[in-house]
C-alpha cells in the first residue's frame, strides 16, 4: 500500500507540473502571436509615418512587417518548447545541421532571396520607377525575395532576378529631381553665333515645362568640317523628358529657319573611277645613235648606187 500510494503522489505531481507546464506554454503561445501582430502592425505605421511626404513603400511595409513577425513567433516557439521541457541544444543542433544541408542544395535560390533582401532595405528603385537594371529599362511594376518584374516600353513583362538586379548597374532615372538634355545644332560658319545662341535661350525661357534652375544654357561647343555646333543644355522634371526635350529641339530648329539659318548637311560627290595603268617604261631604240662627225671619226662610205645617183 505504500508503494502504492508513493507511486500516486508522484504521478499527481507530474501530471500537476505538466498541466502547470502546458498552461504557461499556452500563455507563452497566445502572447506570442498577440505580440507578433502588435509588432508587425506597428512596424507597418511606422513605415508609413517615415513616408509622411511621399507615397507609402507597400513592398517595403509588407516585407519588414512580415519579418517582424515571423522573428517574433520563432521566439516564442522557441520559449514554448523550453516551457514543455525540451532540450533546445540538441534541437539547435539538429537545426543547424538540417539548415546547412539545405544551404548547400540551395545554395543559388538563397542568393537570390539575399539579392532581394538587400534591395528591400538598400531600395535603389521602388515600384513605378523607370529603371534601367541587367541591360533592360522600363517601368519597375513588382518587387518580391525572387525577383524584379519591369513593364518595357513596348508593354513587355521582364522579369529580372534579384541575384542579376543586385549585383549590376542599376540606373535609377525617377529618383533625381531633374534631368537635363542637351541639344546640339550644326549651323554654317557665315552665320551669325550670338544671334544663334540667343535664339536658342528664348526658346528655351518659352518652355513651361524647363525648370529655371539651373538655368538654360547655350555656347558654342565645337568646329567641325561642316559647320559650328551650338549646344543648348535645359532641365526637365523626369515625367517630361522626353516629351519637353523634343518638344524644345523641334521650336528651335523652327526658330532658325524662320532666322534664315542653315544647317548644312554632308554632300557626296561621285567621282568617275579609272583603270589604273601602270606608267610605260621608255623602250630603247632598236636602232645605234648616230655618232658625231669629228676630226678622228670616220664617215661611212656611200653606196655606187648613191654616188651615181648623185652624179
Amino acid at each position: 500500500m505504500f508503494g502504492d500510494g508513493e507511486l500516486l503522489r508522484h504521478a499527481a505531481d507530474a501530471a500537476g507540473g505538466l498541466a502547470v507546464n502546458l498552461a504557461l506554454a499556452g500563455l507563452t503561445l497566445a502572447g506570442t502571436v498577440w505580440a507578433a501582430n502588435w509588432l508587425s502592425r506597428l512596424t507597418a505605421r511606422a513605415i508609413a509615418r517615415a513616408h509622411r511626404r511621399g507615397p507609402v513603400d507597400t513592398t517595403l511595409q509588407t516585407f519588414l512587417s512580415s519579418l517582424v513577425r515571423y522573428l517574433v513567433i520563432t521566439v516564442g516557439l522557441i520559449a514554448v518548447l523550453t516551457q514543455l521541457g525540451v532540450k533546445m541544444t540538441s534541437m539547435i543542433a539538429v537545426l543547424g545541421a538540417a539548415s546547412l544541408a539545405i544551404g548547400l542544395a540551395l545554395q543559388g535560390a538563397l542568393a537570390i532571396v539575399a539579392a532581394g533582401v538587400m534591395l528591400l532595405i538598400l531600395r535603389p528603385y521602388r515600384v513605378g520607377d523607370a529603371v534601367e537594371i541587367h541591360g533592360k529599362s522600363g517601368s519597375v511594376k513588382g518587387l518580391d525575395l525572387f525577383s524584379t518584374r519591369l513593364s518595357s516600353g513596348d508593354n513587355l513583362n521582364v522579369f529580372v532576378p534579384n541575384a542579376k538586379a543586385f549585383g549590376e548597374i542599376i540606373v535609377n532615372y525617377s529618383s533625381p529631381v531633374a534631368r537635363r538634355t542637351q541639344l546640339d545644332f550644326i549651323i554654317d560658319y557665315e552665320d551669325d553665333v550670338d544671334r544663334a545662341l540667343q535664339l536658342m535661350l528664348t526658346c528655351a525661357a518659352a518652355e513651361p515645362r524647363a525648370a529655371p534652375k539651373p538655368a538654360p544654357w547655350a555656347k558654342m561647343t565645337a568646329m567641325g568640317d561642316r559647320g559650328v555646333t551650338v549646344s543648348l543644355r535645359a532641365w526637365f522634371a523626369p515625367g517630361d523628358f522626353e516629351d519637353a526635350g523634343y518638344d524644345l529641339m523641334k521650336a528651335v530648329k523652327d526658330r532658325l529657319d524662320a532666322e534664315g539659318f542653315s544647317f548644312p548637311y554632308p554632300q557626296q560627290v561621285a567621282v568617275e573611277a579609272r583603270k589604273f595603268e601602270p606608267p610605260r617604261s621608255r623602250r630603247r631604240s632598236a636602232k645605234a645613235p648616230a655618232k658625231r662627225s669629228g676630226p678622228g671619226s670616220t664617215s661611212p662610205r656611200p653606196s655606187r648606187a648613191g654616188a651615181s645617183k648623185g652624179r
